[in-house]
């Protein structure tokens, strides 16, 4: 069964930085794709970014140029970059992983952007 930890969330000024992991236990195959989303109060999920086994990234609009995606799979463990963060950026994070139909959640960390 394969699980997913999130970590690195927490309270930043606006412009400030924050890193965020993932780190999956249990076995898939490389081939799968990684992701992050978020869901701030009130609001349907969001997809943020995801990266593929080999390397194909794909980051929402709306982070784009502020936010990257890294993954290291001998480790199993993604990570997302969150540089020049905002008020709106302010969500849990959750991290994905699917393949084929398969798909798994973490459970999420929160990320707080505030004077």
């Amino acid at each position: 069964q394969v699980q997913l930890v999130e970590s690195g969330g927490g309270l930043v000024q606006p412009g400030g930085s924050l890193r965020l992991s993932c780190e999956r236990s249990g076995y898939i195959f490389s081939n799968n794709v990684m992701a992050w989303y978020r869901q701030a109060p009130g609001k349907p999920r969001e997809f943020v970014a995801s990266i593929t086994g080999g390397g194909s990234e794909t980051i929402a609009d709306s982070v784009k140029g502020r936010f990257s995606i890294l993954r290291e799979d001998f480790a199993n463990t993604m990570f997302l970059e969150m540089n020049s963060l905002k008020p709106e950026d302010t969500a849990v994070y959750l991290c994905n992983v699917r393949l084929g139909v398969a798909s798994y959640w973490g459970q999420g960390t929160q990320v707080t952007v505030a004077s």
